[in-house]
């Protein structure tokens, strides 16, 4: 598992296993959102498998997943939610971390300057200049 802190209450990585939710714990994630769509991948577990670990290991688990159809106001909408509901660090997934750091960053806009936003992402190798028009107001 790469983990990638975007700041103090996010974090990131690709795809986990179930066998992973213990470590997330551990590092002190209090809930996990999951944007990646059951059946990418052969060798991907189920949604509903993670979701089972977390909820047995105590932690939140939202199911945001963003697909080839992009983002929709939904999703943002979801991901503040999920921020918002989570008392303490938060760890999001998808196949590589982008799905998931751009979510946080649209989720994000208006609360921060796009400047701010796009430098966290930068700084856990996340290249998100392509929604600085969007990330100074919020977009839904």
């Amino acid at each position: 598992m790469d983990i990638r802190k975007i700041n103090d209450r996010v974090s990131v990585s690709g795809q986990i296993l179930p066998s992973d939710i213990e470590t997330i714990k551990q590092a002190g994630f209090v809930s996990i959102i999951n944007n990646r769509p059951d059946g990418e991948a052969p060798d991907q577990p189920a949604s509903a498998q993670i979701a089972e670990a977390a909820q047995a290991a105590g932690l939140g688990y939202y199911e945001i997943p963003m697909g080839r159809e992009g983002v929709t106001p939904d999703m943002v909408a979801a991901t503040r939610t999920a921020l918002e509901e989570s008392d303490g660090p938060v760890f999001a997934f998808c196949r590589s971390g982008t799905r998931s750091t751009t979510l946080w960053a649209l989720s994000q806009a208006g609360t921060d300057t796009s400047d701010a936003i796009i430098d966290s992402a930068a700084k856990a190798g996340y290249d998100m200049s392509h929604l600085t028009a969007h990330l100074d107001k919020p977009i839904f």
